[in-house]
């Protein structure tokens, strides 16, 4: 057996922890996360080791929201202290009840959250062009005002408008040597939350950080390469990858090869706002060794690695 063949990095995305319908509250999200934490502790049952990463979008939306609100009576945080912030919360939820998972059925409950900075170009063209859509879905008219307040906004599809802030690619993940040494104790690492925080370093050597939100799945997809992972598994909101996506001519796609991946997000099937970097990060990753992508939402993680479930997506 290859070093990297019992690792598997599970991505969970941000939206994936709170359920179309819903508002978003913590609660609804404690919920949201216990099916995936049930997951990760089926696949460690499993005799998989695991590396959790995690989206940040609507969460640290929602924080950048908060901060408009009350910027009147307490003073402003940057983006980028509010990414680290959902790292950490987030990451305590998932912390916590992932380990209570684990010690129900048994087994040992090392689980680690590593607050997680990864190193950018600070001249990335997307700070000039924001594209990371973050925050809640919002009707046209509310995303109006808020452009009148200078938010930047797009339309990501029939859900709404959402905000959207710089999204530099990942270089280096900073605390790499922390996140191998938890893998090697045997412990699951929660690591790279968000897709980390970005930053970069000045003519001193010193770390700044950046306002930009990383692209989990672009950070995922870095961090799973490093680690000599042989399977990515990336849980969205949706059970499969779907082609023709929110039209009449809408349908599921249960397998593709690199190949036939990279055709179909070259004719535009994949969206740059929603599937569109997951499918980016499959691609990288299988072209630099990795042997298979996993597409799918929660409640069917652990059916996925059996190929009973999701979208697969191999290297040939």
């Amino acid at each position: 057996m290859s070093e990297g063949s019992d690792l598997v990095v599970v991505a969970v995305g941000g939206n994936s922890l709170t359920q179309p319908g819903q508002i978003g509250t913590l609660p609804e999200q404690r919920v949201n996360a216990q099916t995936t934490c049930a997951a990760i502790a089926g696949m460690v049952e499993m005799g998989y080791r695991v590396v959790l990463t995690h989206g940040n979008g609507p969460q640290v939306g929602n924080v950048l929201w908060r901060v408009e609100l009350a910027a009147h009576q307490v003073y402003r945080l940057p983006l980028d202290v509010c990414g680290a912030d959902t790292q950490g919360g987030i990451g305590y939820m998932l912390q916590q009840i992932l380990g209570d998972e684990l010690r129900l059925r048994g087994l040992d409950d090392r689980v680690a959250t590593v607050v997680t900075q990864v190193l950018v170009d600070s001249d990335d063209p997307d700070f000039q062009n924001p594209s990371k859509p973050v925050g809640p879905f919002m009707p046209e008219e509310m995303a109006k005002t808020q452009m009148g307040l200078g938010w930047q906004m797009i339309k990501v599809d029939s859900r709404g408008w959402r905000r959207v802030v710089p999204s530099p690619q990942p270089l280096r993940i900073l605390e790499f040597d922390a996140i191998k040494a938890v893998v090697a104790t045997g412990g699951v690492c929660i690591c790279t939350g968000g897709g980390g925080v970005p930053v970069y370093r000045d003519e001193t050597g010193r770390t700044i950080g950046l306002q930009g939100v990383i692209d989990k799945d672009r950070a995922s997809c870095l961090l799973a390469k490093n680690l000599g992972a042989e399977r990515l598994v990336i849980s969205t909101g949706v059970a499969e990858v779907r082609l023709d996506f929110d039209t009449p001519n809408e349908r599921p796609v249960r397998e593709m090869t690199v190949d036939e991946a990279q055709a179909h997000l070259d004719a535009g099937q994949f969206p740059a706002g929603s599937m569109g970097p997951k499918i980016e990060a499959a691609i990288n990753f299988l072209r630099a060794g990795g042997k298979r992508v996993l597409i799918t939402d929660p409640p069917n993680l652990t059916a996925a690695l059996d190929l009973k479930a999701g979208t697969v997506i191999t290297a040939d």
